[in-house]
C-alpha cells in the first residue's frame, strides 16, 4: 500500500486500517476480511485481496503473464461472447467477461467487426463485462471512429508519469456514422466501464441500462501467499473529454432502465 497505491497521501491511513484485522485461518475468509477493510478505508472497489484456490495468476515474468492471458483469450474468444445480426440492420456485439490484452484479443475483435460489416446500427452489450485491457478498449473504439486518431484517455501514475491511449486510424472498422448503443448493468466494471464511458464522452454512443460499478483505477497484483493476491490500484484514468473518470460514481446511463430490459429498450430507440 505505502509503496504502490496510486494516492500516496491516503496510503498510510489505509495501511493502518489493516493493523486491526484479525485474519481467519481459512484463506477465502481472510481475503474477504482484508477486502472489506481495504474498501471501507478507501472506497476503492479495485483495492482488494482475492483468493485463488488453484494458485494465484502470474503478475511477474513476461512469458508467464503472456501464457496466462493467451489461455484466457482462447477460453473466452478474446472477450467476444456473441456476435449477431438482428432484424432491421442492427448488429449486436456482446463483450464478456473481459477484454484481454490486444495481442490475444485482436483476432477475435477484428473478426467480430468483420461479421458486423454493413450493419446500420450497433448495440454493444457490456452488461456482463467486468474488466479489460485499456489497449483493447482502444482497439474496439478504433472500429467506431473516423480516420483521424482520437485521444481517449491517459493513465496517470502516483509519480505523475502518463500513458496515453489513442485510436488507430489504420483500423478498418464500421466508421463514425452508424448509431451505437451501449448496454450496461450494475455489474459492468473497470474496462467494461471504460468502453462505455469513452464512447459516451465522445458523444459516440447512447448508454442504456443501469449505473455501472464505479471502478476506474487500473491495478497491479501482489502475491501474499500461493493462493492470496492483493490487487492494488497503481494509476488513475483521466478521460480527455471530461478530465475525470467514473471512479466511485459509475457510468450514468443516458436512458436508465433495469439491465434485463436494456436490449429491448435499446432496440426501441
Amino acid at each position: 500500500m505505502r509503496e504502490h497505491y496510486v494516492f500516496a497521501d491516503r496510503a498510510d491511513d489505509i495501511a493502518a486500517a489493516l493493523a486491526g484485522v484479525a485474519l481467519p485461518d481459512d484463506p477465502a475468509r481472510a481475503a474477504e476480511a482484508l477486502t472489506t477493510t481495504l474498501q471501507a478505508a478507501s472506497g476503492d472497489l479495485h483495492l482488494r485481496v482475492r483468493h485463488y484456490p488453484e494458485g494465484v495468476p502470474p503478475e511477474q515474468g513476461e512469458e508467464a503473464v503472456r501464457a496466462h492471458w493467451s489461455r484466457q483469450a482462447r477460453r473466452t474468444a478474446g472477450g467476444v461472447a456473441q456476435v449477431r445480426r438482428l432484424d432491421g440492420g442492427t448488429g449486436l456485439l456482446e463483450i464478456a467477461p473481459m477484454l484481454p490484452p490486444p495481442e490475444d484479443a485482436a483476432p477475435y475483435v477484428v473478426a467480430a467487426f468483420g461479421l458486423l460489416n454493413g450493419v446500420e446500427r450497433l448495440v454493444i452489450d457490456l452488461r456482463a463485462c467486468v474488466g479489460g485491457s485499456p489497449e483493447t478498449v482502444t482497439l474496439v473504439v478504433s472500429h467506431l471512429v473516423g480516420p483521424q486518431p482520437v485521444h481517449l484517455q491517459d493513465l496517470v501514475g502516483r509519480d505523475g508519469s502518463r500513458e496515453s491511449f489513442r485510436t488507430d486510424p489504420a483500423v478498418d472498422g464500421l466508421g463514425e456514422r452508424i448509431p451505437v448503443v451501449v448496454l450496461t448493468s450494475s455489474r459492468t466494471f473497470s474496462g467494461g466501464e471504460e468502453l462505455a464511458y469513452d464512447l459516451q464522452a465522445l458523444g459516440r454512443a447512447t448508454v442504456v441500462g443501469e449505473t455501472t460499478g464505479g471502478g476506474a483505477h487500473p491495478r497491479q497484483g501482489f502475491d501474499l501467499t500461493d493462493v492470496l493476491q492483493a490487487h492494488v490500484p497503481v494509476a488513475r484514468s483521466v478521460n480527455v473529454v471530461t478530465g475525470g473518470n467514473w471512479e466511485g460514481t459509475g457510468v450514468t446511463p443516458d436512458v436508465a432502465c433495469a439491465a434485463g430490459r436494456a436490449l429491448g429498450v435499446a432496440l426501441a430507440l
